[in-house]
């Protein structure tokens, strides 16, 4: 079985390589908890997998991709944090976000996953 660290770290190397948004979910335990904060978190792999589709990969005009860049990341047992740059890809241009994120992984899977990010930032990016 992958280490924690490993398993965050494919699963944002999946993010990269634009892999689907059922491969994305199958990182998930079936009760895992996503908060982008400072939204309202999603409970549940079908719900987390919902949200990717809706929002994160939703393709043009929209969202077309996201690269996870992962600039550090460090692990003390089964919770690993990252330290990333999103870079985002949208129709007419690009543009990167500064992420922190913290992930529990347990027995191999994703159970809660929460980034923190500047919203204001975000928003006047997507313009």
């Amino acid at each position: 079985m992958d280490s924690p660290i490993e398993v965050v770290s494919s699963f944002c190397a999946g993010w990269s390589d634009n892999i689907g948004t059922a491969e994305l979910a199958a990182f998930f335990t079936d009760d895992a908890v996503y908060h982008n904060i400072p939204q309202a978190p999603i409970t549940g792999r079908e719900a987390i997998a919902n949200t990717i589709d809706s929002f994160i990969r939703p393709g043009p005009p929209g969202i077309e991709s996201i690269e996870f860049r992962v600039i550090n990341i460090a692990a003390n047992g089964a919770v690993v944090m990252t330290e990333r740059v999103d870079a985002f890809k949208v129709a007419d241009r690009s543009f990167d976000l500064q992420v922190m994120g913290t992930f529990e992984v347990t027995d191999g899977k994703i159970n809660a996953w929460r980034d923190y990010f500047d919203q204001n930032q975000f928003t006047t990016r997507m313009g």
